[in-house]
């Protein structure tokens, strides 16, 4: 067995997380001057918004929380002969996970009965999954965690995390992984920080872990 330190503001518990996947989206088109395009250009950039636009709106990072899913496009660049996606998705219950994949994949076929076959492709890659599935035979590495936390006078907060940890994919190559908070904040961000007295609220975390384990 094993623990992340990997997050969260102080006294974080983490034992769930996402259900991850990248999705890579790849438009053709046909550049024809636009002098004389018409019936003729078939444009990828175009193509990629409409794309883009049949995914549900309110489903992405900006408007969701807690146990919520999302689509999220991280990057776009194109021109008229050739555009590409790149959308990250994530949820938390596997069907839901397993819908959100077959939706883009729809998305595509959709716009290849109105565009052309071969217009749009999608290669969608697994990352990691949902660690809880598997954590529910060791919820003792838990309970040592909830003890050590409060040896150190650290009130646990159990939360699913919105995101992955390296603990994800240990958990499901057979080392049993939960995640513990850093106790810092706005990651992945300019203004992602830690406190010093939350570090080293969490170092005593670690030593009462030890001695608890």
């Amino acid at each position: 067995a094993a623990y992340t330190v990997d997050g969260g503001e102080l006294g974080e518990l983490n034992y769930e997380n996402f259900n991850a996947a990248g999705a890579k989206v790849t438009v053709r088109g046909l550049s024809v001057h636009t002098g004389s395009a018409k019936d003729a250009m078939k444009n990828a950039a175009a193509i990629a918004v409409e794309y883009a636009a049949l995914l549900p709106e309110a489903e992405t990072p900006e408007h969701t929380e807690g146990r919520e899913g999302f689509y999220h496009l991280c990057d776009m660049a194109g021109d008229v002969t050739e555009a590409r996606l790149s959308y990250i998705i994530r949820d938390h219950d596997k069907e839901r996970f397993a819908a959100r994949k077959e939706m883009m994949t729809a998305a595509a076929q959709l716009l290849n009965r109105r565009h052309g076959e071969g217009t749009v492709e999608v290669a969608i890659t697994d990352s990691y999954f949902n660690m809880l599935e598997p954590l529910r035979d060791h919820m003792e590495l838990v309970e040592r965690a909830r003890e050590a936390m409060a040896k150190a006078g650290v009130t646990p907060v159990e939360l699913p995390i919105r995101g992955g940890t390296d603990g994800a994919r240990l958990t499901y190559e057979g080392l049993p992984c939960p995640n513990l908070s850093t106790g810092g904040f706005s990651f992945h961000g300019v203004f992602e920080a830690i406190p010093v007295a939350a570090m080293d609220k969490m170092v005593e975390v670690l030593l009462h872990l030890v001695t608890v384990a």
